[in-house]
């Protein structure tokens, strides 16, 4: 355990690259439509940018524990802050999209490995009485990342800074980070004695079916929508793979000597097979939460980028700052069973505080109390999910563990974002349909109104024809906006049905002490 000053400086280098990973899930989706202009690029091509960084995270956060043990920690982490810090740089370069593509993949493979041992590391550092603290560290950077990088891409893009700056940005910091891990961070004195495996003991077949699985299974859910899912051959395909690969690693994981992903571990703890679900379902409503709000905002009120990500930011400092608080709540006894069912409560209360408040002529002061409503509920989310998964196990347990926590937590957030998206189109166009059946041209009203639309336009010096033309679109403008306004608080309010259905799971945790001895010097 390291205290004092070294200690502080440890907590700051591994919550500001936590930060860095999960900020580049989300800011490079306000500059996508730059990219486009500047690399000549289809929609359908700008989308892998996201898509590439998805997948390279999945395959590589589960393998964590053993690149940790084979490789040493510091020098793993020493090696995933460069190679994070040197493909942001490369994808600043990037001269056309697939080689930001490419950049983007690597750049993953980096980020991913930050996360899941950001978190180790600080657990090393607390004592086993301050668990909850060091968690509640980490969990700052896991709530507030994602919210911030719209904020940040967005005063980027809306400064005329150029979309390249969106990964310049990571480099001061990844290099102040690779100085103060060779510094201050040390290696726990088990992984200081393992001995690495040779080559030929490693679990190959188990890497290959993980890439297969999780890689083809990551991108199913990036591309289904815009590939309109099992309508192509092409999603069909990788639909068959992720599902070959998934139960081949599965299988293979659970028979293995030595395997790559231990997933008996979940077969040692109730707890922690119930936290990887709540941990899916957290990554769900986060990351879902914050992909369908700027939609809205932009689309439909007309905000900047910047502005977006501006309303967001209060409640992700919000739970940020309830972290502690909750940290001490449960160190000071405070069962996690308790504190899950009243998270979930408070941000079913914020979907459906969302659906009331969207209207047309919403402003940025009626979203500010459910936002901060919200960050308070996932910050009850959180932490007492991720001490209860972990409390109980030690050394390589522990370390596969969180590797597997993360990752399920990550795929909850591919799935809340391509399911809420999917949901999203379609039922704009069902909701349009119904709303079209009540406008008709035999109707007074429309009428009137597409008259006055029409006079309104002559009065600007249109022709009869053109004024008439603008009308139309004027009224279907009219139409689309009640349609939004209709899809998107239903969206808020299945989000809010959905945590609802999930509160049943707490009667299957089983009570722990925070304050046990938690090791995870394998990972």
């Amino acid at each position: 355990m390291e205290t004092g000053f070294t200690k502080w400086i440890i907590v700051v280098t591994v919550v500001l690259c936590c930060l860095l990973e999960l900020i580049d899930t989300s800011i490079v989706n306000v500059a996508l439509t730059q990219m486009m202009g500047n690399l000549s690029a289809t929609q359908q091509e700008v989308t892998w940018v996201i898509a590439s960084y998805g997948i390279a995270n999945v395959i590589v956060i589960p393998m964590t524990g053993f690149l940790a043990e084979q490789f040493g920690r510091r020098n793993y982490y020493f090696a995933s802050v460069l190679i994070f810090t040197i493909a942001s740089i490369a994808c600043g370069q990037s001269t056309n999209i697939w080689e930001l593509v490419a950049f983007r993949f690597i750049q993953g493979i980096g980020g991913g490995a930050l996360m899941a041992t950001s978190q180790s590391i600080l657990i090393d550092t607390f004592p086993p009485k301050q668990l909850p603290l060091g968690q509640a560290l980490f969990g700052m950077g896991v709530i507030i990342g994602p919210t911030i990088g719209p904020t940040l891409g967005g005063y980027i893009v809306d400064s005329n800074l150029g979309w390249p700056w969106i990964f310049y940005v990571n480099v001061p910091v990844g290099i102040l980070a690779a100085i103060f891990t060779m510094l201050f961070i040390r290696d726990p004195e088990r992984i200081r004695n393992a001995v690495p495996r040779p080559l030929r003991e490693i679990d190959w077949s188990g890497i290959g079916l993980l890439i297969l699985g999780v890689g083809s299974l990551q991108l199913v859910l990036e591309q289904g929508e815009s590939e309109d899912w099992f309508d192509s051959a092409y999603i069909n395909l990788f639909t068959v793979l992720a599902v070959v690969g998934i139960v081949g690693f599965i299988w293979r994981e659970l028979t293995a000597d030595k395997p790559i992903v231990d997933l008996r571990v979940l077969g040692k703890s109730r707890n922690l097979a119930v936290g990887a679900f709540l941990s899916f379902i957290l990554g769900f409503g986060l990351f879902s939460s914050v992909f369908v709000f700027p939609i809205f905002t932009q689309r439909i009120l007309g905000f900047t980028a910047a502005q977006t990500g501006l309303i967001l930011l209060p409640g992700a400092l919000a739970s940020g700052f309830m972290m502690p608080l909750i940290g001490k709540a449960l160190q000071a006894g405070v069962p996690q069973k308790y504190m899950i069912p009243v998270g979930f409560t408070i941000f079913f209360f914020f979907t459906f505080w969302m659906a009331a408040r969207i209207s047309p002529t919403a402003g940025e002061a009626d979203f500010f109390w459910p936002l901060m409503v919200r960050g308070v509920g996932l910050g009850l989310i959180f932490l007492p999910i991720t001490t209860m998964s972990l409390a109980g196990l030690q050394g390589k347990d522990a370390g596969q563990a969180a590797g597997l926590t993360g990752m399920i937590r990550q795929l909850g957030g591919s799935f809340g974002v391509a399911i809420v998206g999917t949901y999203l189109e379609r039922s704009l166009m069902q909701n349009r349909n119904g709303q079209s059946a009540n406008i008709s041209l035999y109707d007074p009203e429309t009428v009137q109104r597409v008259q006055a639309f029409t006079h309104n336009f002559m009065a600007r010096g249109f022709s009869f024809e053109q004024a008439q033309q603008q009308a139309y679109a004027a009224l279907n403008g009219i139409l689309m906006k009640q349609v939004s306004i209709i899809t998107y608080s239903q969206v808020f309010s299945m989000l809010g049905f959905f945590f609802l259905a999930c509160l049943p799971l707490v009667l299957l945790i089983k009570r722990v002490k925070v304050t046990g001895k938690i090791s995870l010097d394998a990972h």
